[in-house]
């Protein structure tokens, strides 16, 4: 939809879906309110949904304009069913910063129901323009109130895993804190929200408790806290996928390569490759300078009878530069690499230039999930 800060920001297709479901029930507010709209009141509903929506946004740029200031890059915005998401690819260095970070989406909420609620003051209450000032009002300090309870994957959580984490120096522990505080969360509003809306306490009691609005109640409270229960799963494990980044190394995961002519039959080839302890082929010119990589999959399919007859050339996948990775990269900046440029295998030179071995990605898949599964 646009690039503000020279961020991507994008809509759902849920976001519809909402937007839909926030007209049909804003049209229904607005009947008993205004009942002169007619069906009118529904393209007044719309553009509530829309301005509702785009002070998500703007809630969700405060969030942007912070990590960008503390260098963190920002992949895109989310604007989807349940509000929005900032997709910060990096952590806070710091728990202050992790505070700030996750306090300012909030408090710009809050900032927005003020504004609303100043704006409202002049206005007629009965008019359209005093209703949908009351209800950006309303809604805005509704999303400020929810994204400032103690849990992950709410704002509140992550202010609340700030404090443990500079209480503890263990970002971790603040992560486990906080997510095992949002999957709480998610148990009181699965059971809590559908019994206060039936008591009265968020609204006017239900005259039937079995009707429509007990179902919707409770269709509601089951969707959010499965939002917050799934996030804060994803938050822990997040957190150990970041802990354990470190122990990814080139280096150590580095196949030992064999250089071999182009012209080389693939049975000669893995005969030099096994005499001298080797699990890769790199094909060279005739200057040793490596030109492509011979695929370990090529090699699987070609039967045995058939490798003196088959030249390593016909196996092997052109080197680009992003196929070119340093030993010495570990960690976010590999899986960066890696990223970059997707291939099944990588060459990995030294400093200087000096080929140190192939790099499987199947290799750094398994592990990944193998480090993955230790315990924290």
């Amino acid at each position: 939809m646009g690039r503000p800060f020279g961020v991507p920001v994008y809509v759902a297709p849920s976001w519809f879906l909402v937007a839909a479901l926030i007209t049909w029930v804003f049209g229904g507010q607005l009947d008993r309110v205004l009942p002169e709209l007619g069906a009118a009141r529904y393209l007044v509903s719309l553009f509530f949904a829309v301005a509702f929506y785009a002070s998500v946004l703007v809630h969700e740029l405060a969030h942007t304009v912070a990590a960008l200031r503390f260098k963190l890059p920002v992949r895109r915005i989310q604007l989807q069913f349940f509000g929005g998401v900032s997709e910060i690819e990096k952590e806070a260095e710091t728990p202050g910063r992790e505070f700030v970070l996750a306090f300012v989406g909030p408090l710009l909420s809050l900032v927005l129901a003020a504004v609303f609620y100043v704006a409202l003051l002049p206005v007629e209450p009965g008019s359209v323009p005093g209703v949908l000032l009351a209800g950006l009002m309303i809604s805005n300090l509704i999303v400020a109130v929810f994204n400032l309870l103690p849990g992950l994957p709410l704002d509140g959580g992550r202010m609340l895993r700030a404090v443990v984490w500079k209480i503890t120096g263990k970002p971790m522990s603040g992560t486990i804190a906080a997510a095992w505080v949002g999957r709480a969360l998610a148990v009181s509003v699965l059971i809590g929200l559908p019994l206060l809306t039936q008591s009265g306490a968020l609204g006017s009691a239900a005259e039937d408790s079995i009707g429509m609005d007990t179902v919707m109640d409770a269709l509601l409270a089951a969707i959010l806290a499965a939002i917050i229960w799934t996030g804060a799963g994803n938050s822990l494990r997040m957190a150990r996928l970041r802990e354990h980044l470190p122990e990814l190394r080139a280096r150590t995961l580095t196949r030992r390569a064999v250089p071999v002519p182009a012209d080389t039959p693939l049975s000669e080839a893995l005969r030099r490759a096994n005499a001298s302890g080797a699990r890769a082929l790199v094909v060279v010119d005739g200057e040793g300078t490596p030109v492509s990589l011979v695929r370990e999959a090529a090699i699987v399919g070609v039967p045995e009878h058939r490798r003196p007859w088959v030249p390593v050339s016909g196996l092997a996948q052109d080197l680009t530069e992003g196929m070119r990775v340093s030993a010495e990269l570990s960690g976010e900046e590999l899986l960066d690499a890696l990223r970059a440029t997707p291939a099944t295998e990588y060459l990995v030179v030294e400093e200087t230039g000096e080929i140190y071995g192939v790099l499987s990605a199947a290799d750094v898949e398994r592990a990944f999930v193998k480090a993955m599964a230790r315990p924290s």
